[in-house]
C-alpha cells in the first residue's frame, strides 16, 4: 500500500510539473512573436544564370561579352544576388558560370560551389569584399562598405571605386502577430540602446522586446551601425525568450528573396517601405547600394559594366530585379 501511494504521489507530481511547464513556458512560446523573425539564407539556386527557371530579370541588353573577352568576376552580398546574376545572364556568354563537380550544389556554408574559373561567385559580404580587395573578384555588389572594410583595404594599399547603382530600403520587421505596425525612428534607437524594453511602452502587448542583431561586417549590420551612430547596446533580460523580437534587413531581401510570410515590415515615421515610397524619397531609411572595384583594376570591361548599369537598360534591369533605380 505504501509503495502504491509513493507511485501515485510521483505520478501526480510529474503531471503537476508538466502542467506548470505548459502554462508558464510551452503555451507562451507557442504564441511567441520571436521565432518567425529568424531569417533564412538566400536560395542561390533560384538565381543561377542561364537556367530556364531562374528568377532573373531578363530585360535584354545591347551590350554583350564574348567567350574571348576578359570577363569580370562578379560577387556580392546575399541581398544583391538577383542583380549581379541578372547582369551575367544578360551580358555574359553562356558557359562562363561553372561549378565544382560540374553542377550546382548548396551543401556548403554559403549555398554555392562555384568553381575557381566561374564568372559568378557567392561568398557573401565579408568574404566577397575581401576577395575583391585581394583581386580574385573584379566587381562587388554591396551596401556601402563598413569603416572596418575600408580601413582594411587602405592598410593593404588598395584604393577603391565605390559607385551607387540603385536604391533600397533599410527595414525593421516583427512577427505578423505583433500588434505594432509602425514605429518612429527614435523609438527604434531607444530599443537598441536599452531605453525601451517592453512592447507595452510603444503600443504593443505586455512582452519583453528581444532586439536581434546581425553579423558585424554584413551589409545590414553596417547600415544599422550608421542608423545608430555606432551607439548600439540592446538590452536583453532573462525573460526575452517569452517576449517578441524585432529585427532588420533590406526590403527586397526580406519581402522578395526569403519571402517569409510570418513576418511584417514596419512603417517608420508613418511611412511604409514599399518601392514607391523608396522611389519618391518619403521613406526615411532609403539607402543606395553600390558596385565596388579596385582603382588599379586593368580589366577594361569592369568600367564598361559599371557604365552600363547606369544606363536606361541597366536601371531597367535593376528595377525588374525588384529594386529601385537610382536615376
Amino acid at each position: 500500500m505504501k509503495k502504491r501511494l509513493i507511485i501515485l504521489f510521483c505520478a501526480v507530481l510529474f503531471l503537476a510539473l508538466n502542467i506548470f511547464l505548459y502554462v508558464t513556458i510551452t503555451r507562451r512560446l507557442g504564441n511567441n512573436y520571436s521565432g518567425a523573425t529568424q531569417l533564412k539564407m538566400v536560395d542561390v539556386a533560384k538565381f543561377l544564370p542561364f537556367e530556364e527557371d531562374s528568377l532573373l530579370a531578363r530585360t535584354g541588353s545591347s551590350m554583350h561579352f564574348s567567350e574571348g573577352d576578359d570577363l569580370p568576376v562578379l560577387d556580392g552580398a546575399a541581398a544583391l544576388v538577383p542583380v549581379y546574376a541578372s547582369v551575367i545572364d544578360s551580358i555574359y556568354p553562356e558557359g562562363c558560370v561553372t561549378y565544382e563537380g560540374g553542377s550546382f550544389s548548396d551543401d556548403n556554408k554559403y549555398g554555392e560551389n562555384f568553381a575557381d574559373d566561374s564568372a559568378m561567385k557567392y561568398q557573401n559580404t565579408i568574404r566577397g569584399f575581401d576577395a575583391m580587395v585581394d583581386g580574385s573578384v573584379d566587381l562587388f555588389f554591396t551596401a556601402h562598405p563598413s569603416e572596418d572594410q575600408l580601413n582594411s583595404a587602405k592598410e593593404k594599399g588598395v584604393e577603391l571605386e565605390i559607385v551607387p547603382v540603385g536604391l533600397e530600403g533599410f527595414v525593421f520587421f516583427v512577427n505578423k502577430n505583433n500588434p505594432v505596425d509602425g514605429l518612429a525612428a527614435d523609438q527604434i534607437r531607444k530599443i537598441y540602446r536599452g531605453e525601451i524594453t517592453n512592447w507595452e511602452d510603444i503600443g504593443g502587448a505586455p512582452r519583453a522586446i528581444n532586439p536581434l542583431t546581425r553579423i558585424k561586417g554584413s551589409g545590414s549590420q553596417t547600415m544599422m551601425d550608421k542608423f545608430m551612430d555606432n551607439d548600439i547596446h540592446p538590452y536583453r533580460n532573462v525573460f526575452s525568450i517569452f517576449g517578441a523580437s524585432i529585427g532588420y534587413s533590406f526590403r527586397y531581401y526580406l519581402s522578395g528573396m526569403v519571402a517569409n510570410d510570418n513576418v511584417k515590415m514596419l512603417s517608420i515615421d508613418g511611412v511604409y517601405p514599399d518601392a514607391e515610397n523608396i522611389k519618391n524619397g518619403s521613406y526615411p531609411l532609403t539607402a543606395s547600394f553600390y558596385v565596388v572595384y579596385r582603382k588599379d583594376n586593368t580589366n577594361e570591361n569592369v568600367k564598361k559594366l559599371v557604365d552600363w548599369l547606369l544606363t536606361d537598360e541597366g536601371q531597367q534591369m535593376i528595377e525588374a530585379c525588384g529594386y529601385v533605380p537610382i536615376n
